[in-house]
């Protein structure tokens, strides 16, 4: 199958989808059970969602990756053809996917629903406005934050310091210029002047709370925790305090509810929720997760990034969080990345080079470490270029075969769930053969900055950790708010094991900052914000928007 004429657009917009209804009955679901979306997606609705409470759970496979690399990784892409080998396979399976945010899709890293054969569809519909959910998080976000200025012009019963106040505006795009702004201007009929800013949607701790929570109830309840602010007394205020939980759980009766798309395979697939990896925990809704494991034997999902980001926060933030726990774990690896982290510049990857691959195997044993820390079995999958060697293909082969790592070349960006046969086979065997002993590498009881600490000597293989007076200061306040037994969720450069992202490879010896902390109490953690990690990207020199268009038609052109 020679698809090197075909972009990810162009084969998606050539595959031929079945209606939702028959994908929903796959997976014992009729068209009762589906709020639908036209003839290829839909919801599934709140009674669906009650009816198979009590169903057996099936086994979940977490899909992570080395650290990225602008050679590219192909995570999502191994993840969709994973998922529709094992259908091939006869196996019964979802897959459990995030929702991709407009910020890097019109920006530089491109869509999140994989590439040529191993894709889910309607592509276009997914990379774009989908369901309406990214609209719903945003809507809300900035409905509480137009209630908390209203609040303020309207007497401040509460007292709130509006030097103080941490909820920001939110936008589903990259825009600089929103990082730091003014509101309240022109007078005191237009509210009370104070600073402010955005985050981008995917980054609102209300998009966190949602991915987390297990139903209406707990989502209302999370929603209430989230501090906005504090007072004059510097003591926090929530949306409790504001009495506004019930308003912003109505703007989101709909997007909680789990999306059912299909890949070009007709595997089904629950796109649900987009936190990122960098900043917040990069997995998608606990509610898309548990439903997948109660309708399917198998399910396939995804940590953002790599392991050192969306593997940990899995393990440690969404597992606690559900009661959940992986069968296995995929590392998805390039020889072309591998070159990379090994010192090789872009253009010049497509040329062999067997010493540089094995220097950047270092980046590739660090996540396979972190991996089997958390007592879990792993599995290397290769994803495959076209530029790959023979030679090169067996070195890393021949690694990790003397690693004693088992490990699947896979072709699914080619050849689709074809391509991932051997990927499942082996993933199949290790489940069925390895002892699986997960555990949580710190405990909640620790304090806030030991947890901080192993992960980054730990996960990262830091030497250490430096918090600025600022940090230490927030330490002592969390303490004092009893705040202290959450989970950490590090918000780090995905590019390095360290907080540089300069540093590719396997760096040792060095030191992570902590320069603040951001209490997300809503979502369940404390965010520890490093290096010049921002939580409102900007555009690149040339956005991947300038290459974008809709024919006359409506099909949309450029997108991939």
């Amino acid at each position: 199958m020679n698809t090197s004429m075909k972009s990810d657009i162009e084969i998606a917009q050539a595959a031929k989808m079945n209606p939702i209804v028959e994908i929903a009955e796959k997976i014992g679901l009729d068209e009762n059970d589906l709020e639908l979306y036209g003839r290829f997606k839909a919801k599934l609705s709140n009674t669906a969602l009650n009816k198979i409470k009590t169903n057996k759970e099936g086994k979940i496979i977490l899909v992570t990756s080395i650290n990225p690399t602008s050679a590219g990784e192909g995570k999502s892409t191994v993840t969709v053809g994973l998922g529709d080998a094992f259908n091939r396979l006869g196996k019964k399976v979802i897959i459990a996917m995030r929702e991709p945010s407009l910020g890097p899709t019109m920006g530089i890293k491109g869509g999140a629903t994989g590439g040529g054969y191993s894709q889910v569809l309607p592509m276009e519909d997914i990379n774009l406005h989908f369901t309406g959910d990214l609209h719903a998080i945003s809507t809300a976000n900035n409905a509480l934050a137009a209630l908390i200025d209203n609040h303020l012009h309207q007497g401040n019963e509460l007292n709130i310091d509006q030097r103080r106040i941490v909820w920001k505006r939110a936008l589903d795009l990259n825009d600089r210029a929103l990082r730091k702004v003014v509101v309240g201007l022109g007078g005191a009929l237009q509210g009370v002047p104070r600073e402010d800013g955005f985050d981008i949607t995917v980054a609102s701790e209300i998009m966190a709370v949602l991915c987390l929570a297990k139903d209406l109830k707990d989502l209302k309840l999370r929603l209430s925790r989230m501090v906005v602010a504090y007072n004059v007394n510097k003591e926090p205020v929530t949306v409790a305090d504001l009495g506004v939980e019930g308003a912003l759980a109505l703007l989101l009766k709909d997007a909680i509810k789990p999306n059912l798309v299909q890949t070009i395979g007709h595997t089904p697939a629950l796109i649900h929720g987009g936190p990122f990896a960098n900043i917040a925990h990069g997995c998608n809704s606990v509610i898309a997760t548990t439903t997948a494991q109660r309708l399917a034997d198998y399910v396939i999902t995804e940590g953002g990034f790599g392991a050192d980001l969306g593997a940990e926060k899995f393990l440690h933030i969404k597992a606690r969080s559900a009661g959940i726990k992986p069968e296995a774990v995929v590392v998805v690896a390039t020889i072309r990345a591998l070159k990379m982290h090994g010192g090789v510049a872009k253009q010049e990857l497509a040329k062999e080079n067997i010493s540089a691959l094995a220097l950047g195997m270092a980046n590739l044993q660090k996540h396979i470490e972190t991996v089997k820390s958390f007592g879990l079995p792993v599995v290397v999958a290769i994803n495959k270029f076209i530029t790959d060697t023979a030679q090169e293909v067996q070195t890393l082969l021949k690694w990790c075969e003397t690693e004693n790592v088992p490990v699947a070349l896979t072709e699914v960006w080619e050849k689709g769930g074809e391509g991932g046969i051997e990927l499942a086979q082996t993933l199949l065997e290790v489940i069925e053969k390895e002892e699986n002993h997960f555990h949580p590498l710190y405990e909640l009881a620790d304090p806030i900055e030991e947890k901080v600490r192993t992960i980054v000597q730990v996960v990262y293989g830091g030497k250490d950790v430096e918090f600025s007076q600022k940090a230490k200061k927030q330490l002592v306040d969390f303490e004092k708010f009893g705040w202290s037994h959450l989970p950490v969720c590090m918000a780090k450069s995905p590019y390095s094991l360290s907080d540089d992202p300069a540093k590719l490879g396997r760096p040792t010896g060095f030191t992570v900052s902590i320069r603040e902390f951001k209490p997300s109490i809503g979502a369940g953690f404390i965010v520890a914000l490093t290096g010049e990690v921002m939580t409102m990207p900007g555009l690149p020199k040339k956005p991947a928007a300038l290459t974008m268009d809709v024919d006359d038609q409506g099909n949309a052109l450029g997108l991939f």
